[in-house]
């Protein structure tokens, strides 16, 4: 049992040694304040949507697109209506989109929704549009998103990731964990790499970036399970920092089931694993450089998950190897358990931190947040099977995600209306 120990606290370790740098970070938003913005120039945005079988939502976006602030003969709205069986196209016409579809069974994914979407848009309004924005059919956005990005988008990036936020915090614990770690993510993370200066990261939705970056890649190139973090990952290796806007703010919907959950993390951490094999030898050669947004990347795509996953082996065979001596498998049982109530510990103490200091922009009912908050830190612990199963799972594929309508106090909230 001494080398359990002993193993065991190197991880710990090892993984405080990684991730120190993040406690900073929880200060930073309170310690320094956003650069006066430049001149702003308006720009004109095609805005992308890629959707499967979205017809319950897609409206509620396009919708609150249309409420935006900004100059409505600046943006034009496309939609990519994916191997779609509903109505989902029909609506999206309706509401005044620019609608493609795509019927494809092999190339599977909203990177290659994105990818052909893209090459439509440029064959019918060739170099028309100075950026696009990516959102998913679920999102809905505050009404003054894209005036709040376009300032941005003026100071000279190139990419730009926004505040995300979610429509159905209070569903239970599952939305809810979504929730508060993207919160965490928007308000910590982000929004502390844009205040000092260093590079952002894109997460799945709600991002914008120019015409030179598509140009230079030569259309949508991004393909992974997790092509969010291959497309952060790619732009900060060749040197672009992402910026960060903290009032552009959109709602999307999270999983509010375990089997939807399971599912889409599991392609998360496949999708980690396949980002590190592809760029981890010039991630490794950025931080050799001293670049820091590279060893940043770096802890957002492996070290969690390899520490989970050594953790997870280490009790495992010690206590298959104590069984087998006829030993007492209690000493290893008790090790795991400081180690899991240490993680707890740990895990409530950031989701408490983030849930207090964000409260008035959470939109359940504060019994709730309160609940969720004790909750948080299982939600974060499921990732530990998760992580064990993603290392060896060889059939991991992108699948839909059902969506619902927006609960009403975040519409009203988007459309400014509260």
């Amino acid at each position: 049992m001494d080398i359990i120990l002993i193993i065991n606290l190197v991880i710990g370790i090892v993984f405080s040694c990684c991730y120190a740098y993040q406690l900073f970070f929880l200060v930073v938003p309170f310690t320094r304040k956003q650069e006066p913005h430049k001149p702003e120039v308006l720009h004109r945005f095609a805005i992308l949507i890629c959707a499967r079988n979205e017809s319950a939502v897609i409206a509620d976006l396009i919708q609150s697109i249309r409420n935006q602030t900004y100059d409505q003969s600046l943006i034009t709205v496309f939609v990519m209506a994916d191997n779609c069986t509903d109505n989902t196209a029909e609506i999206a016409r309706r509401e005044g989109a620019v609608v493609y579809t795509r019927f494809n069974k092999e190339k599977v994914g909203k990177g290659y929704a994105l990818e052909q979407l893209l090459i439509n848009i440029e064959e019918d309004y060739p170099q028309t549009f100075d950026g696009f924005f990516v959102f998913d059919a679920d999102n809905v956005l505050d009404r003054r998103f894209v005036e709040a990005m376009n300032r941005t988008f003026s100071d000279g990036y190139e990419v730009i990731t926004s505040y995300r936020n979610s429509k159905n915090y209070g569903d239970n614990w599952i939305s809810a964990g979504y929730a508060l770690w993207f919160i965490r993510e928007s308000r910590y993370l982000n929004n502390s790499r844009m205040l000092l200066g260093t590079s952002c990261a894109v997460s799945g939705t709600g991002f914008l970036f120019s015409r030179k970056v598509i140009e230079s890649t030569n259309g949508w190139r991004f393909h992974l399970l997790t092509e969010d973090i291959e497309f952060s990952v790619y732009n900060i290796l060749q040197g672009r920092q992402i910026g960060f806007c903290a009032d552009a703010v959109l709602y999307d919907e999270q999983p509010a089931t375990f089997r939807q959950s399971w599912r889409q993390r599991l392609r998360w951490a496949r999708g980690f694993l396949q980002v590190f094999r592809k760029y981890g030898f010039s991630l490794f050669r950025g931080i050799g450089k001293g670049h820091f947004s590279c060893y940043d990347m770096s802890m957002t795509v492996m070290p969690a998950y390899i520490l989970t996953v050594g953790l997870a082996f280490v009790y495992l065979i010690g206590g298959f190897l104590t069984a087998a001596d006829g030993m007492s498998v209690m000493p290893c049982l008790k090790y795991m358990l400081q180690t899991l109530t240490w993680l707890y510990t740990l895990l409530f103490l950031l989701g408490a931190f983030t849930t207090v200091t964000e409260w008035k922009n959470i939109y359940t009912s504060p019994a709730r947040k309160i609940l969720y908050t004790f909750t948080f830190p299982i939600f974060m612990l499921t990732y530990i099977p998760i992580s064990l199963v993603a290392l060896f799972s060889k059939q991991v594929q992108w699948k839909p995600i059902e969506h619902h309508r927006a609960d009403r106090r975040v519409l009203e909230t988007a459309a400014g209306r509260k």
